[in-house]
Formats: C-alpha cells, structure tokens, sequence
C-alpha cells in the first residue's frame, strides 16, 4: 500500500509539472531550455517528493529490521525458578558461582549452604568456600578470567571485625587495594555480590566488614553486578522482619541477577553507584540497597569522571595545597594574636613565645594521619611510623626474601621497616608515598623520644606479624622467628636522619642487639659526619648532574648540589660499610656513566646498589609512567658499562625479581670468593665495644662481614632466589619487578 501510495503521489506531481502552462505559452516539446525553467519554478513539488520517498523507504526498513529481531526481556525469579540451562548453551556466559562465607556462629555458611543448592538447581556450577582455606594472593586473580561469579557472604563479628575465618582474606585484600604494585586494575573482570549479616543494635559496626569488602574489591576494579545486601539480626529495624528474610529478598534478587548474566546480558539498566567513603554516610547507604537493587559497576568506570574539584568531606588533600592551607591559616592566626597583643598591651616576649610554641606544632596533622593510616601505617607519636615490608610477608610463607637477603644476609621475616621522621627535603618523582609525607629542610615539630619510638614500633611490627598466625602458607618457625625483631631498616618514608635524637636511636637498636640499615638522600652532610656507627649506611644517588638531581629529586633546598657532594665526601669518611643507591630512570639519568663514575670516585662506597626505578601508579605529583621503567637486561647493560670504568668495582650479586645487582669494592673478594654478607653478632660485638670505649675503639667494615653464598652470586642459576623457597608469581598478571 505504501509503494502504490507513493507512485501516485509521484505520478500527479509529474503531471502537474507537464500542465503548469494554462496558457498555452510553453508545451512539453518546448527545447531544453523550457524544461529547466519550468523545474526551477516548481521544485517546491520536487523536493517534497524527495523527502516523502526518504522517509516511506527509513520506515520500511526499520519495520522490516524489528520483525526479524527478539527483545532480550528477563523474567522475574520466580517465574522461571525450575528452568534448567544445559552446559552447552548460554552457561558460556557463567563458568561457576564461588560463594565465599566468613561465618562465626555457622549462620553465613547456612545461607551459603542454602544459595548453594538453589544455584546448582538450575544447572550452574556452585560451591561453598570457606574463607579461611582460601588463598587470595594466589588464587583471587584468577577468577577475573575464568567467568565466575563470586558471592560473599560475610559476619561482622566484635567491634566491627571480621569473623576468625575471614582476617587473613579481608587484611590482604585491604592492603591489595591500597598497594600500588597490584594497581587499581588487578581484579577487572571479576564478578561479584556482597552480602552482609549483622545486628543495628550496634549502631557504629553495622555489617563494617561486608561494606569494607564491597568497597576493596571496587577500588580493585570489581565489577558489582548486584548492590550489597545488609541482614539484620535486629527484627525491629530488620526491613523483612528478619535476617534470614533479608536474606530470601537478596538472594531472590541475586537468582534473578544470575539468570540475566547466563542470558549473556553485559549491563543492566539503573544509575551506577560506588561505595561511599565514609562512615559517615550509613543513612545513604541503606536508602541505595532498599531503593537500586540491579547496580553494576566499577572503580575504573567512575574514576574517570572524578577530579580535584570532586572531593568529599572524606577526602585526602594532596600535601602540596595542605602546606600552602597550613601557612594560610598559620599567618591569619599570627595575625590575629598581634591584634589580640596590641589591643590586651601584651608584653612582646609573650607574644614571641606564643609564635614560638605555634611553630612548635606536631608533624602529623589529622588529614596526614587519616591518609598515613589508609596507607598501612601503623603511627607512632607525633613524627614516626612502622609499616610491614611485603617482603616480610613473603618470606614468612617461605617465597623468598628482598635483596638485602641476597647481597647481605638479612633475615626478611625479621626486619622492622620504620622511619623516626616521616618528613623529607627532597619531592622525589618516583616517591614511593606520592608524597603523602611531609616536607621540610630542619626540624621545626615537637619530638618525641627515641625510647617511646623504638618500644612502638616494635610492639607495632609485632602485632601486624601476629595477624599471620594461621595463614595459609605461613612457615611455623619463621613467624615465631618474626616476632623477634633482628633487622632494622630506617628507609620507610621521610629523611631519618632529620631526627635530632637519631644517634640515641641507633644507640637503642645495637642495644637490643638490632642491626641498622640507614638511608639518607644526601643533604644532610653535617649529621652523616656525626652519625654513630650503623650496621650500614646509604646514601641515595638519584642522578649524577646538577640538572637532572633536581629534576628527579626536586630538592628544597636552594645549595641542593653543594650540600649533594659534601654528603658524598662525608660518606667516604665512614669506616663502616657504605653504599650508593643508585635508582635508574629510563630516559632521565641511564645516560650519565661517566657523571656517574666520577661521583662513585669522590665517595669511595664499600658497595653500589644499582635498580631501576619501581612504578607506583598514577600520581598528579608525578609524570613517571611505566616507559621510564628499565627491563631487568637493561639494569645489566648498565651496570656492565658502569664497571668498565670503575677498576676497583666488579659485579657481585643480583636480585633479578627486584630488579636490581650489587657493585662491589673488590676489598670484599677474598681469595676469589665474595665476601659481601654481614656476620651481624660480629658487629653488635663490635659496636658494643665502640660505646664502651667512648667512640675511642674504632672499626671497620671488613671486621664484620661474611660469605656470600654461590645462589646469590651474579651468573647464578637462581639469579639471587634463595634456594629453600618457592618462587612465586602471580599468574595472568604483569610480572612483578618491583623492590623494598
């Protein structure tokens, strides 16, 4: 009907266009002049014409294009409750449904028990895993790509935390979402649903750890495909009358939800919610899981939207815009005590002290602290802190130690990492801390005593050793080895050596018969020539020019380059084992060999630890990228140059998993055999006499080292991996290169 429409349509507008002279003045056999006039004055009919067959033609088609299609429409659970799909179809889309439970009193595994079966009943795999028989370190990854579906049905236990079964798993999966070497894609492509139980009677605990959960596995790029269900014990606030209510409500939408993702459908309909920061906002919370219950979403789908101008009550200010806050509101309250002195006719001595004692402020303000502790820190006072290596861990489950392990015989599951001053002079583009620390060229905060720091921070690396008891994979006799701190490495974050008490400090450590590993960023000259014997001292090279330390470092202080070489002379005058940390940035300094090697002659180090530079994530306070990263090949075509022109160095040892080798003086190759270990009761023997004597019994390096064995030799088959561990890599995921 509508083609004969349109050709009559076309038919009269043609005759029309042939009879458009009434009178007689032009005909059809009228010359090709005539035609084109008499087009031109009618083609009003021509473009109508036009765009009457256009759309006629459009709407066939699209007519014609939905009679052949089928609209995907899921059904409600209910009404498809007894379907059961086949292997061969669309269970393509859904490979198996892991239900993870962490269970005190064996309520959440009922509930696991029960989904389970219901899951299983319409022919997808499912299973019940209890939290504590599963490794996440090794095996959370691998369901990103295995098209599985993970449920977690989890207790908040006392004070918020989580049941015995479930610590080890929420710990690591805390630490892994603020850690950047696991980056904020490690879990794109998982699947996955949370289900709380708890009781609102505890009003400031409700279902913390199911909400903890949601929130880690988003910020790791999870993909929520259901928003987080919140059970109530409590039958007076409970939304169903019940927990187990709750749970039939959640868990028939859940089915629903499953159905939809078997179906092969990718996204559902609704706005996309992340969780909320804060704990503050609990009411908007429960508003979202009674209000949106089909939510998917992920951390990298809304982190592209977010900017400085987006941030919440709950957000980390960058340590740039909180100084120039804090000199801000420093100048308006000196300000304001002057008008206060002048109008009182204060005598000036007090205002002065008054100025004084605001100067006199502690180094960890409230927003430090809170971005400190979200980091992993463990605070100690006002300027101090301890954190666990991953090495540390690593070594307890038996996969092998840092470096130090390799060139000097350390014992990684015994060494403390903490810093007696979390401020620093220099802004390092590869900062480990992305700058969350404070900066400074002196000492200008209220101090606490070496005494209170070191009784902390070992009572704080103790308590985090503590949490390992009973993981999976955990060596019974390196975790009792680990409470016993032997190992002290004051390379956390800041500049230790800012620290007025650092010798009292060190003096503490060989007390307790510690061994001290110290790192300074060599502008500090005077304080290293004061420095007490340490077990070894390092200074941190980052570049061998004037231009290229302060565009690497971004040092504070304006005579950075003087006090860079003085720092290297007063090293050179050390007696003790010494060593130049070299951090290699492809494209910044890989090119400065001969700087380099003149630098090295000026300080005369025991050792030269040479590594590439380890990618922290993306930071506004830095443009490194994963290009400025050297290949582990590249590191030895380096150091092999770098060799060549130093005579009394040669190549001893290598860590090829941190990505870094050690330069040796050849004083430390006795009869052919490297000798670049530590005999660490060796030293406390001898630095033990160094204090009793007053400073007047003096020793060197040589008295106190040891062999090192064949496997952490450069050329090694082992490439520096102790023999008695396992290797251990993550599997579909980018290889690890990073270091302590």
């Amino acid at each position: 009907m509508l083609q004969g429409s349109t050709l009559l349509l076309l038919l009269d507008i043609v005759t029309s266009i042939i009879c458009a002279d009434n009178n007689g003045k032009k005909t059809v056999s009228s010359t090709f002049e005539s035609y084109i006039v008499l087009v031109w004055q009618n083609r009003l009919y021509l473009y109508t014409a036009a765009a009457v067959f256009v759309g006629v033609w459009f709407s066939m088609k699209m007519a014609k294009k939905k009679t052949f299609s089928t609209p995907v429409n899921p059904l409600p659970y209910k009404a498809v409750e007894h379907k059961v799909y086949s292997a061969e179809g669309k269970l393509a889309h859904v490979s198996e449904v892991k239900i993870f439970y962490g269970s005190q009193t064996g309520t959440a595994k009922g509930f696991a028990t029960e989904l389970e079966k219901e899951v299983k009943a319409l022919g997808i795999p499912a299973q019940g895993i209890d939290m504590k028989d599963y490794d996440p370190d090794d095996r959370l990854g691998d369901e990103c790509s295995t098209k599985s579906v993970c449920v977690f049905l989890l207790a908040t236990y006392t004070d918020g935390q989580p049941t015995e079964n479930a610590k080890w798993f929420c710990k690591w999966l805390e630490e892994a979402s603020t850690d950047f070497r696991y980056g904020n894609k490690y879990l794109k492509g998982l699947r996955y649903a949370v289900f709380g139980l708890g009781n609102s009677v505890y009003d400031s605990h409700f279902n913390t750890v199911s909400k903890n959960v949601d929130k880690w596995l988003w910020k790791l790029n999870g993909n929520r495909i259901l928003t987080r269900g919140n059970g109530d014990c409590n039958v007076v606030k409970s939304h169903h009358g019940s927990l187990h209510s709750d749970f039939l409500d959640w868990k028939s939408k859940f089915m629903s939800r499953l159905q939809s993702l078997v179906a092969g459908e990718k996204a559902c309909s609704g706005n996309r919610k992340k969780p909320l920061k804060t704990e503050d906002d609990q009411a908007t919370r429960e508003q979202l899981s009674s209000g949106e219950e089909l939510v998917e979403s992920s951390s990298g789908e809304e982190s592209a939207g977010s900017g400085p101008d987006d941030r919440g009550p709950g957000s980390v200010i960058d340590m740039e815009d909180l100084g120039n806050m804090m000199n801000g509101i420093k100048k308006a309250k000196r300000n304001k005590e002057v008008q206060v002195g002048e109008q009182m006719r204060l005598p000036r001595l007090k205002r002065q002290k008054t100025a004084e004692e605001e100067e006199r402020r502690e180094m960890i303000t409230p927003a430090l602290r809170a971005a400190l502790t979200k980091q992993g820190y463990k605070l100690i006072g006002s300027h101090s802190g301890v954190k666990l290596c991953r090495w540390t861990k690593s070594m307890l489950r038996g996969r092998g130690g840092c470096y130090k392990h390799t060139f000097y015989g350390i014992e990684s599951h015994r060494c403390m990492e903490t810093t007696p001053s979390l401020a620093c002079a220099n802004k390092c583009v590869f900062c480990w801390r992305h700058h969350t620390n404070p900066v400074g060229m002196e000492w200008r905060w209220k101090m606490d005593p070496p005494e209170k720091i070191l009784l902390e921070a070992v009572e704080n690396h103790q308590n985090m050793i503590r949490q390992f008891r009973g993981v999976p994979g955990v060596r019974a006799e390196r975790y009792e080895e680990g409470l016993q701190v032997k190992h002290c490495a004051l390379s956390l974050v800041g500049e230790p050596i800012m620290y007025p008490e650092i010798n009292a400090f060190l003096c503490l450590l060989h007390t307790q018969r510690i061994s001290s590993f110290l790192v300074t960023n060599a502008q500090f000259p005077q304080e290293i020539r004061s420095l007490v014997p340490v077990t070894q001292l390092y200074v941190s090279v980052d570049a061998s020019t004037k231009d290229s330390l302060k565009k690497i470092d971004r040092p504070l202080f304006k005579d950075f380059w003087t006090r860079f070489l003085d720092s290297l002379k007063a090293l050179g005058e050390k007696k003790q084992r010494t060593v130049y940390r070299l951090t290699l940035v492809k494209a910044w300094n890989v090119d400065e060999l001969k700087s380099y090697s003149e630098l090295i002659s000026l300080g005369q180090p025991d050792f030269i630890e040479v590594k590439g530079v380890t990618y922290c994530g993306e930071s506004s306070a830095s443009t490194l990228t994963m290009a400025n990263v050297p290949w582990h090949e590249e590191v030895i075509h380096f150091v092999q140059q770098l060799v060549d022109m130093l005579p009394q160095y040669q190549i001893a040892c290598e860590h090829e998993h941190s990505n870094c080798l050690l330069i040796a003086h050849t004083k430390f190759k006795v009869d052919g055999e490297w000798w670049t270990w530590i005999d660490y009761e060796r030293f406390q023997e001898l630095v033990q006499a160094y204090e009793e004597s007053e400073g007047r019994k003096t020793f060197s390096a040589q008295e106190y080292m040891a062999k090192t064995p064949t496997w952490a030799l450069f050329g090694a088959s082992e490439r520096g991996f102790e023999p008695k561990d396992t290797r251990y890599q993550r599997r579909h995921k980018t290889k690890d290169i990073s270091g302590c």
